[in-house]
C-alpha cells in the first residue's frame, strides 16, 4: 500500500540531493521521465515552486553514473 504522505521535495531540496543547479534538476528529473507531484508557493515571493517526489528524486541520484571530463587526462 502506498504511502499516504509521501515526502515532497522542492527543485532546490531536489537539486541538492544531486549535487546540481536546481534548473538542471528539473530538466534531468524530466529527461527521466519523472512527474511533478504538484506544486506550492514560495513563502517570499509567492511564486509557484515544483514538488518531486523524493524516492523517485533519491532513485534517478542513484541510478546516475558519476561523469568524468576525460578531456582534461593529461
Amino acid at each position: 500500500m502506498p504511502d499516504p504522505t509521501p515526502e515532497l521535495w522542492t527543485t532546490e531540496k531536489a537539486a541538492d540531493h544531486l549535487g546540481i543547479k536546481p534548473k538542471s534538476a528539473s530538466g534531468l528529473l524530466s529527461r527521466h521521465g519523472i512527474k511533478r507531484a504538484g506544486e506550492t508557493r514560495h513563502p517570499v515571493s509567492g511564486r509557484a515552486v515544483a514538488l518531486w517526489h523524493a524516492d523517485e528524486v533519491r532513485a534517478v541520484g542513484d541510478s546516475r553514473r558519476p561523469g568524468a571530463r576525460t578531456d582534461l587526462t593529461a
